[in-house]
C-alpha cells in the first residue's frame, strides 16, 4: 500500500482555517460525480462518456445505477470527444470525462472542430487536473489547458474552488446550450465561506473577503490558499486583502477584475497552471486594456521542467500555499 499523500496545508495553515471556521469538504471530483448522477436520474438524456476513466472519474456508482446512460470508449480520447459530439448532435446532454492532461492535448482538434465549431452542447470534463498526478510528472500534468482552451471560440471554462462551486457549475453546464470545459482536481478542499447573496452563475466572480491593500484573484484549488494567505496577512502584518474566486476563467468577470485593480493597491493572481496563457495573463489583459497601472504578480508554474513531487510539494515549491502567497504579497507591497 502506498503512503498517504502529504497534506496540502501546513500546521499553520490548518490553524488559520480553524480560526476562520472552515470545514473540510471532499474532493470536487466526488462532488461532480454525485451531482451528475442526481441530474441524470432525473433526465435520461444526460449521458457520461469515459475513456477508461470510470474509476478515476468517480463514476462507478453512475455506471451501476444508470448503465444505459454511460458509454466507455477505452483509452481513446479522440474517439471519446468525437462520440460525445455525435451524441450531442442527436439531442443528448453529454459529459465527456477524461484526465485533463490527455483530454486537452491528444483530442484538442476534436474539441475545437467536432464540439466547439460544430456548436454541440457537450461538457468536456478534465479530471485529475493541474498537478494532481504529482510525481507522475509532466506527462500527466495539465498546465497548458487554460491556454489552449481559452484560444478556442465558443467554449466556456469553469474551474470550481470548492464543493459548492462544483455543484452549481455542474448544474450550469447541464443547462448550457453551448460547450463547456469543467476542470477538477483530486484533493479534498475546505468549503469556502458564503460570498454574497447572488446565486452562482457562469461568468460571475465571488468576493470571499474584502480589503484594499492587496487583491488575490484566484481560480480552482488555489483559491483556498489565497483566502488563508489573506487571513494570515491581516493577523501578522495588518494588511487587509480582497480575495476573489474566479470560477469562470472564460468568460472572465471583467467588472470584478477592474474593481480590484481600481480599489486595491496590488494584484496577485494564483493558478494551478503555467504562468503563460492562463488566469494571470487574462487578468493582465483586462487591466492593461483599461489603462490601469498597478503592482501585479502572476503566481503559477513557471516556464520550466516542473519540480518532481506530490501536489503538495509542487504547490510549496512554487509559492502557491498560504505561506508562499503571503510572502509574495509582502514583497509586492515592499514590506519584506
Amino acid at each position: 500500500m502506498s503512503a498517504p499523500a502529504p497534506s496540502m496545508y501546513s500546521p499553520s495553515a490548518k490553524a488559520v482555517a480553524e480560526k476562520l471556521g472552515l470545514k473540510m469538504g471532499r474532493a470536487n471530483l466526488e462532488e461532480f460525480a454525485d451531482t451528475l448522477l442526481a441530474l441524470a436520474k432525473a433526465d435520461r438524456h444526460i449521458l457520461a462518456v469515459t475513456s477508461d476513466s470510470r474509476g478515476s472519474g468517480k463514476l462507478g456508482p453512475f455506471g451501476q445505477a444508470l448503465p444505459k446512460q454511460i458509454v466507455e470508449v477505452g483509452i481513446a480520447e479522440q474517439n471519446l470527444v468525437g462520440i460525445a459530439a455525435g451524441l450531442g448532435s442527436c439531442g443528448k446532454n453529454v459529459f465527456a470525462v477524461s484526465p485533463a492532461c490527455f483530454l486537452t492535448a491528444r483530442s484538442l482538434e476534436q474539441v475545437k472542430n467536432d464540439i466547439c465549431y460544430s456548436d454541440h452542447p457537450v461538457t468536456i470534463v478534465g479530471i485529475s487536473s493541474g498537478v494532481s498526478y504529482g510525481a507522475l510528472g509532466t506527462t500527466h500534468h495539465s498546465l497548458h489547458d487554460f491556454a489552449v482552451m481559452r484560444a478556442i471560440n465558443n467554449l466556456s471554462i469553469v474551474v470550481p474552488a470548492d464543493n459548492f462551486e462544483t455543484r452549481e457549475a455542474v448544474k450550469a453546464a447541464a443547462a448550457s446550450q453551448t460547450p463547456v470545459y469543467l476542470r477538477f482536481g483530486k484533493t479534498p478542499l475546505y468549503n469556502l465561506p458564503a460570498a454574497d447573496s447572488r446565486p452562482f452563475a457562469m461568468g460571475q466572480a465571488r468576493v470571499l473577503r474584502e480589503g484594499s491593500d492587496v487583491a488575490f484573484l484566484a481560480t480552482g484549488e488555489t483559491v483556498i490558499h489565497a483566502l488563508l494567505a489573506a487571513a494570515h496577512l491581516e493577523s501578522t502584518a495588518g494588511l487587509k486583502s480582497r480575495v476573489v474566486s474566479l470560477p469562470t476563467l472564460k468568460p472572465l468577470d471583467s467588472a470584478a477584475v477592474l474593481a480590484a485593480a481600481r480599489e486595491c493597491r496590488a494584484i496577485i493572481t494564483a493558478e494551478e497552471h503555467m504562468v503563460n496563457g492562463g488566469l494571470g495573463e487574462a487578468v493582465a489583459g483586462v487591466i492593461a486594456q483599461a489603462g490601469i497601472g498597478t503592482r501585479f504578480k502572476i503566481v503559477g508554474i513557471p516556464d520550466e521542467y516542473t519540480a518532481t513531487g506530490s501536489q503538495a510539494d509542487i504547490f510549496r515549491h512554487y509559492g502557491l500555499t498560504m505561506e508562499g502567497l503571503a510572502a509574495t504579497a509582502l514583497e509586492l507591497r515592499g514590506r519584506t
